[in-house]
């Protein structure tokens, strides 16, 4: 629980505007009015900022933390897992008591509100639409670059393709907890399963929404385990392949466009 609660620490920059949503409050928010757009009005949000922000959570998480419903006497509806639930209080918890550390280390440390800005600014923030929490399968060195297998879970893999020092910076071994980090203009899609590519990548779910802008478009995939991939393709693209929610789609990535991170 405590890497989901780290996705959780950090707010998310909405898509429209500079202001700063807090994934947490938005969850509470969903959990208590039983729907993801009633929950982005309260805020005042869009929905398609909402529906990131969960998504982002999501991918971070080892467990799901929003539960959908369709149809049904009551419409449906959308509500937090116990998991969800457990983090949320877990969180609410480590925040109260978060909020009392700079206080006590300041009075035992002169100027240290000067100092704890600048170790703020260390968190990392990152524009990649596309982050994964994943498990290291595998390492395999070769003579410059060396092959990293990836576990994101519910049956889906990750091969990618760094470098030896890479792999020594960032002391990637079996089991070790990653970030996988793919840009959503590096995700090629296609309806032909049985396409040969040199993507060493090849995802498999369905399309979950369109959002359609002027040039370009952004889909959104559900894979398995309830993970989320984005892509962003050209209008004509989305017409060529007639993609439409519900849609089976692949999802190619080639191993060298995928960034590892792990936690400091």
């Amino acid at each position: 629980m405590n890497k989901t609660i780290t996705s959780l620490k950090s707010v998310k920059s909405a898509t429209t505007g500079s202001k700063r949503w807090d994934r947490l409050e938005l969850l509470e928010r969903i959990d208590s009015l039983g729907s993801i757009s009633a929950a982005a009005s309260a805020m005042g949000m869009s929905y398609k900022a909402a529906w990131q922000a969960i998504e982002a959570v999501n991918n971070l998480s080892t467990e799901p933390i929003i539960t959908r419903q369709t149809g049904g006497s009551h419409g449906g509806g959308t509500s937090l897992t116990k998991y969800g639930r457990r983090v949320l209080a877990a969180y609410r918890h480590l925040e109260t008591e978060w909020k009392k550390v700079p206080v006590t280390i300041g009075k035992t440390i002169e100027d240290f509100d000067k100092y704890y800005r600048t170790i703020r600014r260390f968190d990392m923030r990152t524009s990649a639409r596309n982050q994964f929490l994943s498990a290291v399968k595998m390492v395999k060195k070769g003579a410059v670059n060396a092959e990293v297998i990836l576990d994101m879970g519910g049956g889906v893999e990750l091969v990618v393709i760094i470098t030896n020092d890479s792999v020594d910076h960032l002391a990637l071994e079996p089991g070790l907890e990653v970030y996988a980090l793919i840009k959503a203009s590096w995700v090629i899609l296609t309806t032909d399963d049985n396409l040969k590519t040199s993507a060493r990548n090849q995802l498999s779910g369905s399309v979950a929404r369109c959002q359609e802008g002027t040039v370009n478009s952004e889909v959104i995939i559900e894979l398995a385990g309830g993970k989320t991939l984005t892509a962003i393709v050209t209008n004509e693209s989305i017409q060529s392949l007639a993609l439409t929610e519900g849609k089976h789609v692949s999802a190619l990535i080639n191993a060298a466009h995928i960034i590892l991170a792990v936690p400091t």
